[in-house]
Parts: structure tokens; C-alpha cells; sequence
């Protein structure tokens, strides 16, 4: 495992030997929320650059702007003094060529999968014959082949968050963000999305940044991993835990990378001694 600290304009070794450009550029990024009484600094001087393909998870402690980073990126919030870049455009409000997992899979209870997921190509006008292939490429990527018109009451909450998923990826972004989608799951459903994930991370070749309060999803996912400081949010390190991209989810938790990269995490949120 490698870290890096300093400016996180700084690629993976890998993607620096092959020159590539970032996707995404986040440079001097400061948010302050301001109201009658106080004002509160979310974000102080971010800077983050990720690269096409690349899985970047970014954790930190509660508060610590995590989610505000994620909003800024899509444009569904302005940053107070920074920039960001998205395909080399500056963002200056909301991204419709992203895709967005939320906390919550905010399933219409009357639509059947199918129907829930075709709701992101109704939104977007999107060629109906071309959306109702790919929603079924994506209903047979994520598992939920004879589900399709079970109404999202009838699924379990793993099942839900995959529905979502299809959802935000049915116009095929390039670059995918995910805010804790995973996070209200019990354990053992977790295990298997974030299985689930790193097979269509590498089957679909979608560029990803998740937010996670869970030290062993952060690094089990991620090709790079960017810790923040509490509140106001720093990024205080990178780690680079060099696992390949295919990840068997019992040996790569038994693998010295990935002990080595977790245990740095601990230490660097300063829970090293707390349950997970």
C-alpha cells in the first residue's frame, strides 16, 4: 500500500504513469453554510482530481462534509470558493449526464422494478426502445431477473438499493456518485452489494466515487481512498492500497493490503479501537 498526502490533485501512481486526464477536478474547494446567528465551515481548500475508470471512496467522521463534497461535484450545491470540472466543464449547477445513488432508493411504491427504473429514461426523454434495453441488460447485471414487476414493498432492502442503481445508471453516465447508498443495510446484505458493486464497477467501466462511514466497504471498493478531518472538512491523506480490481470478497479481507490499508484508516479517523 501507498499513501499520498498533501494536494489531492495527485493521480495513482498507475494513472499518473498513463498521463490520463481527470474526469473530475476539484481545485481549492472552500463551502461555508451562513445564516442570522453563525456561519460553519463544511469544507476548507479541497482539492481532488479522479480519473476515468478509477473507484475513489472517500471517507471521514459525521459532519465532516463528506455529502456536500458529493453534491458539489453533481452541482446540486455551489461551492463558496473553489471550482470543479466534470468532463472538463466547469459545474456551475446540476449535472444531468451523472448518475446519483442517494441514501435512500426513493422507489415509486406504485412502479414495479422495471417501471421504477424506467422512470430515470421518462425524466430524461430518452429513446424508449433504447432505455427498455438497457434497463433489461441491467435488471439481468444486478440480479433481478423475475422481479421485474414486483413493487418495491415486496423486495428486501438490498433489492431496493439495486433497483436504485439500475435507475441511476440506465443513461450509462460516465461517472457515477454514491452517497452512503448502502449505508441503512444490515450487515450481511452490505457484504453482498458491495460484491455486487465492484463486478459492475468492472463490467461497466464506470468511473465511481462513493461516500462511506465503513472502514472495511472503503477499502474493499475503492482503488484509491481519500480520508477527510473533522469538521471543518480536510483531506488529510490517500491511500492506494494496491488490490486488483477483481476482489473476492473473503480473501481480499484477509489480504496484508488490505489489513495494512484498514488499519491506517482506523488510526487516521482515530477509531482504531472502535467496533466497526
Amino acid at each position: 500500500m501507498t499513501a499520498t498526502t498533501g494536494p489531492a490533485t495527485e493521480h495513482s501512481a498507475s494513472a499518473r504513469a498513463a498521463d490520463v486526464e481527470p474526469i473530475i477536478e476539484v481545485s481549492h474547494l472552500t463551502r461555508r453554510f451562513t445564516s442570522k446567528r453563525s456561519e460553519t465551515v463544511a469544507l476548507d481548500d479541497v482539492s481532488l482530481a479522479v480519473l476515468p475508470g478509477e473507484f475513489v471512496t472517500i471517507a471521514g467522521p459525521s459532519g465532516c462534509g463528506k455529502s456536500t463534497l458529493l453534491k458539489i461535484i453533481a452541482g446540486l450545491t455551489l461551492a463558496t470558493e473553489g471550482d470543479v470540472r466534470l468532463y472538463g466543464r466547469a459545474v456551475t449547477g446540476p449535472q444531468r449526464e451523472i448518475g446519483f445513488a442517494f441514501q435512500r432508493s426513493a422507489l415509486l411504491e406504485w412502479r414495479g422494478v422495471r417501471k421504477n427504473i424506467l422512470l430515470q429514461a421518462e425524466m430524461r426523454g430518452m429513446d424508449r426502445r433504447r432505455a427498455e434495453e438497457r434497463a433489461d441488460h441491467l435488471i439481468e447485471l444486478t440480479g433481478l431477473t423475475g422481479f421485474e414487476k414486483a413493487l418495491p414493498h415486496e423486495l428486501s432492502g438490498g433489492m431496493q438499493q439495486r433497483v436504485a442503481l439500475c435507475r441511476a445508471l440506465l443513461h450509462e453516465p460516465r461517472v457515477l456518485l454514491m452517497d452512503e447508498p448502502f449505508g441503512a443495510l444490515d450487515a450481511l446484505t452490505r457484504e453482498q452489494m458491495n460484491i455486487e458493486m465492484n463486478r459492475i464497477w468492472r463490467e461497466t467501466g464506470t468511473t465511481v466515487v462513493l461516500v462511506t462511514h465503513s472502514v472495511p466497504e472503503a477499502v474493499y471498493l475503492g482503488s484509491r481512498i481519500v480520508v477527510m478531518s473533522p469538521r471543518p472538512g480536510r483531506i488529510v491523506e490517500t491511500l492506494e492500497p494496491g488490490l486488483p480490481e477483481r476482489r473476492e470478497y473473503g480473501p481480499t479481507l484477509t489480504d496484508p493490503r488490505f489489513t495494512a490499508a484498514a488499519e491506517r484508516l482506523r488510526d487516521l479517523l482515530g477509531a482504531s479501537h472502535a467496533p466497526e
